[in-house]
């Protein structure tokens, strides 16, 4: 049996002991990136830990540092209670607030997860307090991020375009662009309706209402202004300054926290400490698997087939399962490659195959091993985390299922570009 293939039956026992046993799954990936690294790779302690995600690590440590600050004080619910005079006090229409919100900032040029950073906190500090479901918000906010993902001026849209570029590829920057916003618009649409938005009705939300927030909660005090002003900053200094959002965010809980010491006491505790061993162990197995190249064993795999639409549609289903645990571009930047022999054969169009590959690759960010996923989970106060874990496990796992087969038939085989 040879090391690829035992990687990833390992990675299958994992999954398997994690749901069936109350052990953290991060836990368990470290222990088997240490046996897989040693034993079946002949890794080394530095090549074990080359894949460990040390941004994004302080991303999830920075971000739910502020944030903790951010709550403990009050910043939370003065927002909320803003989000909720924006639309009038329609709850209903709050999950679409986030999804706009979190689509603009990608769209001019946020990464993904800094924009799921910065709206996700806010999201479900709303959810929580008005009973909405946290796999609802926390979808809304994630979708609505990728469904700004590809504009033209975006990171995601520039990277892909410049690796078709590269390649010598045809391509379509705004068909990429709706591409990825019509699917994610779709999916939004659905999980609205499948998780509780449409009983959401016509309620209300008014300061004074029971689960609303109390006049004492909208006022503006020292410390509120300056964790808005702290906010503020972290939006500035990652979209105009390029700024790293988890260096940013800790250095801004840090003066917080050096400022007024008694609100922010208890902020460090509420990190999610589990959370971030979870994700940080399931990217360090990911990394083994990229260094002892079994990721691009598989892909080559699936690259030699010689039925060039089965082989679009596995590589599709690839991106999606793998970008699910790993770095969405990162993954296209593997697999457009990958394509290109087959692309060149003229059977497939090229727009088509890489807009599938774009909204495989990055509709699965639901998914509490990527990046976003993880942000959600870590952001979603008073709820029971090892539910919500599993809960959007479950949805990213149906996610993955169903649409790369959506995409593969919608953009590939009409062979659109």
């Amino acid at each position: 049996m040879s090391a690829e293939l035992i990687s990833i039956l390992v990675l299958v026992v994992v999954f398997v002991i994690a749901t069936t046993r109350s052990i953290n799954m991060g836990a368990l990936a470290f222990a088997a990136a240490f046996a897989v690294g040693e034993l079946a790779a002949d890794l080394d302690a530095d090549g074990i830990f080359a894949g460990f995600p040390g941004d994004l690590f302080v991303v999830l440590v920075g971000v739910t540092y502020l944030f903790s600050i951010a709550r403990s004080n009050g910043t939370t619910d003065w927002l909320v209670h803003a989000s909720i005079r924006l639309v009038g006090g329609r709850i209903a229409l709050i999950p679409w607030v986030m999804f706009v919100i979190a689509g603009a900032l990608t769209a001019i040029g946020a990464v993904s997860p800094a924009a799921v950073a910065i709206v996700a906190p806010i999201a479900l500090s709303f959810a929580a307090r008005h009973g909405i479901s946290p796999l609802l918000m926390g979808a809304m906010v994630v979708h609505g991020a990728q469904g700004g993902g590809f504009s033209p001026i975006s990171i995601y849209g520039s990277i892909v375009n410049g690796i078709v570029e590269r390649e010598d590829l045809p391509g379509d920057e705004v068909a990429l662009f709706l591409a990825s916003l019509i699917a994610n618009v779709l999916i939004a649409g659905a999980v609205f309706v499948l998780f509780g938005g449409l009983r959401l009705g016509r309620g209300r939300a008014v300061a004074g209402d029971a689960g609303s927030p109390a006049e004492e909660e909208t006022r503006l005090t020292a410390p509120r202004v300056a964790t808005l002003v702290s906010l503020i900053a972290l939006v500035v200094a990652v979209l105009a300054f390029d700024l790293d959002a988890g260096l940013t965010a800790v250095t801004l809980a840090v003066l917080l926290s050096a400022v007024w010491p008694d609100t922010s006491r208890k902020a460090v505790g509420e990190i999610a400490w589990p959370t971030v061993l979870l994700i940080c162990g399931v990217l360090t197995y990911v990394g083994v698997l990229e260094e002892m190249g079994t990721i691009k064993w598989a892909g080559e795999g699936v690259g030699g087939i010689g039925v060039p639409l089965l082989a679009a549609l596995l590589l599709c289903y690839i991106g999606a399962l793998v970008s699910a645990f790993a770095s969405s571009v990162g993954i296209m930047g593997a697999l457009i490659p990958l394509a290109v022999p087959f692309l060149a054969q003229g059977e497939i169009g090229a727009v088509g195959m890489i807009a599938a590959l774009a909204v495989s690759a990055t509709v699965v960010d639901v998914s509490p091993f990527s990046t976003n996923g993880a942000l959600v989970l870590a952001a979603a106060p008073d709820v029971d985390r090892e539910r919500f874990f599993r809960q959007l496990m479950v949805y990213g796992g149906v996610v993955v299922a169903v649409v790369p087969a959506a995409a593969w038939l919608v953009l590939v085989v009409p062979g659109w570009g």
